[in-house]
């Protein structure tokens, strides 16, 4: 037999065995994206995750419990050297009771679920402190050193209710507090100072969130794969699992997903502009941004549909690029931003073909202007779909909100609030932008368990009457942290890449100043 014949032989195998398979799982993908249905293989593989979690947190605290029990062995025979050969090391067994939580609730259908149910994580309020890992060290009654002092707020402590409008109290004003200077006058500020560098505020929500137990991935250095042989072979198998099996097939999805929404967007360019245009864009948008969440496993629940955006303009915490993935999955949406090149120039072509999206050179999303009038144009045209804005123009690590620009909330239109909020066991959605590409961040979420992720769609909400732009992005922000379970903050993100601004100095010094006489 000719090496020819071979060849063509090898290649019919490879094309029959795994190409047509594959081509046939990836159109059934397609079809039940359209029918918007699933057969519920996403969920019973989420349940077992929760089930093997749970061993592994058992193990873990047996382990514990047998190396405090032998410390204290140890004690009582006055032997004041301890063993410390343990694989299991600052292990904290009060992290281990913590971490005994349920799964997020994920309805029967399985990747896409969508309720019309008012819900709230963890089935009641979810505590701010343990969503930000540990309990805080310090308790900060009264803030000093935020950007804008006349808006000082500790959480909703300062917020109160008058007229059925919520109002955000303003500090009391130092001017009729003046006095002599005394050295202790600057103790306030040492204060402060010192306990930022001991638990500071911002750099801590641009690391990964801290973990309540270890969920089998290597996101930390205590080595809880080696604890005991089952617990060794169970992570050997997931490590196998999710990189000669899920991470494949994950990538197979991915690319052919990104080819069907460009075949996509392409046709839909080509239909004139008309109703059955937009209808057409919808339900093809729709389906293939499912399809694209498939390659990540993803699996989210939609709570409150009844408050669904369709016009104007939609706003939500900011965790990862995915955010956009996970809200297109249930609604056709405008996207606004700079003009990219590479991957995301592609999609950024592919969508602007089917839909009037914002798409700006890097001199024009420098003008705010520009933005705003643009932004003005499209949320006037009733027939454009709610454009969708991440106020707070960086990623935050899925505890926190952080401050929000106030030049989607001048705009005077009515203003969607989401709130997104990821599982963290299953695998890391932040994108630390500074620390990874854009395609490494993709790999490390292909490399995960599956991204489980609840979106909350709250009710409309509208600027008040002499309410400033900025207190009106407060308040849609305290909104969303509250219904997210996040930590409401004051800081700007953008303190991710850059140092405080000259004016946020300026203004700490004008107010200390209020404090003194001056003749």
């Amino acid at each position: 037999m000719s090496s020819v014949s071979i060849m063509d032989t090898l290649s019919f195998t490879v094309l029959s065995v795994i190409f047509i398979p594959f081509l046939l799982f990836f159109l059934s993908i397609v079809l039940l994206a359209y029918i918007g249905k699933t057969v519920g293989v996403q969920q019973i593989y989420v349940d077992f995750l929760v089930k093997v979690f749970e061993y592994g947190r058992e193990n873990l605290e047996k382990q514990s419990k047998k190396k405090s029990k032998r410390i204290e062995e140890t004690d009582s025979e006055g032997n004041d050297e301890v063993d410390e050969v343990d694989f299991v090391t600052e292990f904290d067994t009060d992290i281990l009771n913590e971490s005994k939580t349920h799964s997020v609730p994920i309805s029967s259908n399985g990747s896409i679920s969508r309720s019309n149910s008012s819900h709230s994580l963890s089935n009641g309020s979810v505590d701010k402190k343990i969503q930000n890992g540990a309990p805080p060290l310090i308790s900060r009654q009264d803030l000093i050193l935020v950007p804008d002092p006349d808006q000082n707020y500790s959480g909703n402590n300062n917020v109160k209710t008058e007229g059925g409008k919520q109002i955000l109290q303003r500090t009391r004003s130092f001017n009729t507090l003046k006095r002599e200077f005394e050295l202790a006058d600057v103790l306030d500020y040492v204060k402060t100072g010192v306990e930022a560098i001991i638990e500071d505020q911002v750099t801590s929500r641009f690391e990964a969130e801290e973990l309540k137990s270890w969920n089998m991935l290597t996101r930390t250095n205590r080595h809880y794969e080696f604890i005991n042989w089952k617990i060794t072979v169970i992570w050997m198998i997931g490590f196998i699992v999710r990189y000669t099996f899920l991470l494949p097939l994950r990538v197979l999805i991915c690319f052919f997903g990104v080819m069907w929404l460009w075949i996509c967007t392409l046709i839909v360019g080509f239909v004139p502009d008309s109703l059955g245009k937009r209808w057409l864009n919808q339900n093809l948008s729709i389906m293939c941004f499912q399809v694209l969440a498939a390659s990540l496993s993803s699996v989210i629940t939609y709570h409150n549909r009844e408050n669904l955006p369709k016009q104007g303009i939609c706003v939500a915490n900011h965790t990862s690029p995915v955010d956009v993935l996970v809200l297109a999955c249930d609604n056709p949406y405008a996207l606004i931003g700079q003009r990219h090149g590479g991957f995301l120039g592609i999609l950024q072509r592919a969508l602007a073909r089917a839909s009037p999206h914002l798409w700006f050179e890097r001199s024009e999303a420098k003008d705010r202007e520009i933005v705003a009038m643009r932004l003005r144009e499209h949320v006037s045209n009733p027939t454009n779909p709610p454009i969708l804005v991440f106020p707070e123009g960086t990623c935050i690590n899925n505890t926190s909100v952080m401050q929000f620009k106030k030049g989607s909330f001048e705009v005077g239109s009515v203003i969607y609030p989401v709130a997104i909020k990821y599982d963290p066991r299953f695998g890391d959605a932040f994108w630390n932008s500074s620390k990874y590409t854009m395609i490494q961040h993709l790999y490390l979420m292909m490399t995960s368990w599956a991204i489980v992720c609840d979106v909350w769609y709250l009710p409309p909400m509208y600027q008040n009457e002499n309410e400033s732009g900025a207190d009106f992005a407060n308040r849609v922000k305290r909104v969303i942290a509250d219904q997210g379970g996040l930590v409401d903050l004051v800081w700007d993100g953008q303190l991710k890449r850059y140092k405080p601004k000259k004016e946020w100095k300026e203004r700490q010094q004008e107010e200390f100043s209020k404090r003194l006489k001056v003749e």
